[in-house]
């Protein structure tokens, strides 16, 4: 609570001329805002039912005169008698209070309450009156100016639950929530009725519960600390904040697991600062080390920041065309019938799911296509509480102002404040945790239904998203965006079907410019190689004598492959080979010296193709300025298997004759040499021109196999991918079902055996299926007796026609009762009744045994004592 709980909520901004920012202004004006005048102040609207005088009092009674907000009353009223209600609440405020009108414009420090009889919205900062629609079964005026509200005022709106039975407001709650604003209701254990309350607190849709008397209190205190520089559009914000922001960023990921860097700034920063007003805390930067303090903190942020704001059938229109137009053309595209797929990523609380459902029952119904056509509809989200809720399938009744009573009657069953999805609809939908961005998705869709969940992401992250949408579709897989989404310029990935309603069509792409981001794993190293401490060969007399004749009396050589690359090393090799300046490359033209070089070229590969030994007579190398004069074999080898395909290349060096005979001979085998090189080139050319001709042929034809193969493998591990995440959701869905059942059994069992009445279940061959613990008193009961005739069991009962009596009421379905004794003087009531499953089908007898020992034990004496006087 503030100190000065009268002050202006407005502060001193407001007090020195500058009010809150209006929502129109964050991203130019929009046409739903004022664009001036009034706008700017907080509108806060006040629902209310049964109770709800003593709790508006209350509230306006502890409002500031100058509060600087305005107030709008909207109470459950007789629709057939004028309403005082303003005449009464102007007792408890020096604000004037007015019964709302036509086109009233909305001003600070006043309130205005509904009229009887008529529903109240807000457009453009005025009220307009709306006659009810006499057909609905529930009146929701609550919800419907609520949501208007948060239309209009977005983050400025402030929405405020008091007494009052049922659970409208819930979804007007949400909405305001989902637009930024602040959300309160009273205390459930103050209010007279505290259903409203309660029903809000259970949909998670409330900031602050506090008494009537502090609500307004509360509300001066949030709106001192909510920042008026508020980051709802795209500008750069402060570098202290931006700063601020990509620690909170961090530790919700270190926290969560999960990454939201690619969200839009707008929407985190208009989350944080949410809580930061809640909390009464100075700035981001505090909030930081708020969060470090309290990660606990961090769970309530990372589940602000998922706050699914969705109804059923939300945009009607988008719903009449895919059930009246896009389902029909999918029907048509299989006229054999098909087994169809749907995928409703961030589905929220399941809404969305089950609307898909019940409008593609609604077209079978319809059409009646020839074929047979199942749905089945994976629903993910990543707030796994929003999941559960989802796979309860019950909701407010406040529904009704979303779904038609047609529909309410067909799909839905009522129970108790609420609506339960009928079976048939939900086993259409298998619902699990996921997140969109990071897990695979599912693929081999024919419909998929995103809604409002691109309008939170970054341009970059929408165009991921889009990507993966389009690899996980079918071609002509249909695909539907929220109203205030599109497709960007993915123009080559989906074609409009219905631009007004935002639905598309897969296209194929003429080429593959949009593969989509799947995350991707390092595979794992090869294992150490263990000798298992065995001696090391090279350390044996064998090896080493090889080697000293290797270096000292053979020939120096080197074994190399087709394509001259060095395996392995004999002798010395240094006035032949060195290695090449840059990159280390072990490889023999590389390291040739000056004149062996030229004269391997082609060499190699010609002796991998004939069994001869290739001479290559008298070259002369270069070594290091001096000339040496070498003969080279190339032998390609076939033996042993292990060097098949490789190329031995042997160096001997060639001793040159003294003096003068030595400088002729030099001169006339110079020129030989010239011409043989020469030669040596001419082929070396050709070959090279021919090998490169093949070697090119060869490489565009791997590379086109290549890009095959790999566009193969991507694809089925993408598959392996989606195939692993259906199995885990259908697990998930089936685990969820074992947990229910678990538990129903449990509740069953504990409700049997408190009851202490006996209890025997019997199938229709009267053998035993079942038995509570107080049957054993009766009947010498085993857990191996399971699956054997009740005739084998021994019993202390004296009831020789049990048999019969049940086959009896087997086939004639009429129960059947008596008084039995026990061959210990005990007395059972036995009753037998048929068994009726969940489907209506009679599936054996159930036999109930309560003692009435006691009752007959009080008869007896009740004889005995008016025996005397009867004499």
């Amino acid at each position: 609570m503030p100190k000065d709980p009268i002050s202006s909520p407005l502060g001193p901004a407001h007090s020195s001329g500058r009010p809150l920012e209006a929502p129109g202004k964050h991203a130019g004006h929009r046409p739903g805002m004022p664009a001036s005048g009034t706008a700017g102040f907080p509108i806060v609207g006040i629902g209310c039912s049964a109770g709800g005088l003593e709790a508006l009092e209350a509230m306006l009674k502890h409002t500031p005169a100058n509060s600087g907000m305005a107030f709008v009353i909207v109470q459950h009223l007789a629709p057939d008698h004028p309403s005082t209600l303003p005449e009464i609440l102007q007792r408890s405020t020096a604000m004037p209070v007015l019964e709302a009108t036509e086109g009233q414009a909305v001003r600070p420090d006043h309130v205005y309450v509904i009229p009887p009889n008529t529903d109240l919205s807000l457009l453009q900062g005025c009220l307009h009156l709306i006659a009810p629609l006499e057909k609905r079964g529930l009146r929701l005026p609550i919800d419907f100016f609520l949501r208007t509200l948060a239309d209009d005022w977005q983050h400025l709106a402030v929405g405020v639950i008091l007494s009052g039975m049922g659970s409208d407001g819930v979804l007007g709650l949400g909405a305001i929530k989902g637009k930024g604003g602040l959300t309160l209701v009273q205390t459930p254990s103050e209010a007279s009725a505290g259903s409203m309350p309660g029903s809000a607190i259970e949909a998670g849709v409330v900031d602050i519960t506090a008494p009537a008397n502090t609500l307004v209190a509360r509300i001066i205190d949030y709106l001192h600390h909510v920042p008026h520089a508020a980051q709802a559009d795209e500008r750069s914000a402060p570098l202290a904040d931006q700063a601020a922001l990509d620690r909170i960023l961090i530790l919700l990921r270190n926290r969560s697991g999960h990454d939201l860097s690619l969200y839009k700034p707008s929407t985190l920063y208009r989350r944080i600062e949410r809580r930061i007003a809640l909390l009464q805390i100075e700035n981001i930067a505090r909030y930081v080390g708020y969060l470090r303090e309290n990660p606990q903190e961090l769970d309530l942020l990372f589940r602000e920041m998922l706050i699914g704001v969705t109804h059923f059938f939300r945009d009607p229109a988008a719903w009449d065309f895919l059930r009246d137009t896009a389902m029909p053309a999918l029907f048509a595209r299989y006229p054999d019938g098909q087994a169809l797929r749907a995928w409703v990523p961030a589905c929220s609380t399941g809404e969305e799911a089950y609307s898909l459902a019940i409008v593609f029952r609604e077209a079978l119904e319809k059409l009646k296509p020839p074929g047979h056509f199942t749905l089945q509809i994976y629903a993910t989200d990543l707030d796994a509480d929003a999941v559960d809720r989802a796979r309860r399938a019950f909701y407010p009744a406040n529904i009704a102002a979303d779904v038609t009573p047609e529909r309410l009657a067909r799909h839905f069953v009522q129970e108790d404040n609420g609506y339960r999805l009928n079976r048939n609809i939900r086993e259409m939908v298998i619902l699990a945790p996921q997140n969109v961005v990071s897990d695979p998705p599912f693929t081999r869709l024919h419909i998929l239904s995103c809604r409002n969940l691109l309008i939170y992401f970054g341009q970059t992250l929408q165009r991921k998203v889009l990507t993966l949408f389009h690899y996980a579709l079918n071609r002509d897989g249909i695909l539907l965006l929220g109203s205030a989404e599109t497709i960007g310029g993915l123009t080559d990935l989906f074609a409009p079907l219905d631009k007004k309603n935002h639905v598309f069509q897969r296209v194929d792409q003429s080429a593959r410019a949009h593969w989509p981001d799947f995350p991707t794993r390092a595979p794992a190293g090869p294992p150490a190689v263990d000798f298992g401490g065995r001696p090391d060969y090279r350390d044996s007399l064998e090896y080493l004598t090889d080697q000293l004749i290797q270096q000292h009396f053979a020939p120096a050589a080197v074994l190399v492959n087709g394509d001259g690359d060095i395996l392995y090393i004999s002798g010395r090799t240094g006035r032949y080979l060195e290695p090449a300046a840059g990159k280390v490359n072990i490889n023999i033209h590389a390291m040739a010296r000056g004149g062996l070089r030229d004269a391997l070229i082609g060499v190699i590969r010609t002796a991998l193709h004939q069994p001869q030994p290739i001479q290559l007579e008298e070259i002369q190398v270069d070594v290091d300025g001096r000339t040496h004069v070498v003969n080279v074999t190339v032998q390609g080898l076939d033996k042993p298997e292990a060097l098949r395909d490789r190329v031995l290349v042997v160096f001997q060096d060639v001793k040159t004759p003294a003096g003068g005979r030595r400088q002729r001979r030099l001169a006339t085998d110079r020129e030989s040499a010239l011409m043989l090189e020469l030669n040596q080139l001419r082929e070396a050319l050709r070959v090279n021109q021919e090998e490169m001709q093949a070697s090119l042929e060869e490489v565009k034809s791997a590379n086109e196999e290549l890009q095959v193969t790999n566009e193969e493998l991507t694809t089925s591990k993408e598959e392996l991918q989606s195939m692993n995440e259906e199995l885990q959701t259908i697990n998930a869905e089936l685990q969820s079902k074992v947990d229910d059942l678990t538990w129903a059994r449990n509740d069953m069992t504990n409700l049997l055996n408190s009851t202490e009445i006996a209890t025997v279940f019997l199938d229709n061959e009267m053998k035993l299926r079942r038995f509570t613990t107080h049957a054993t008193h009766l009947f010498k009961f085993i857990p191996g007796d399971v699956g054997r005739p009740l005739s084998d069991i021994v019993s202390d009962l004296d009831y020789q026609g049990l048999h019969e009596d049940a086959m009896a009421v087997l086939k004639t379905l009429i129960f059947c009762e008596k008084q039995v004794s026990t061959q210990d003087g005990r007395w059972y009531r036995v009753r037998i009744m048929p068994y009726r499953t969940q489907d209506n089908v009679i599936d054996g007898v159930v036999v109930t045994f309560i003692d009435i020992t006691d009752i007959k034990r009080l008869e007896a004496r009740l004889r005995t004592r008016e025996s005397p006087n009867a004499t």
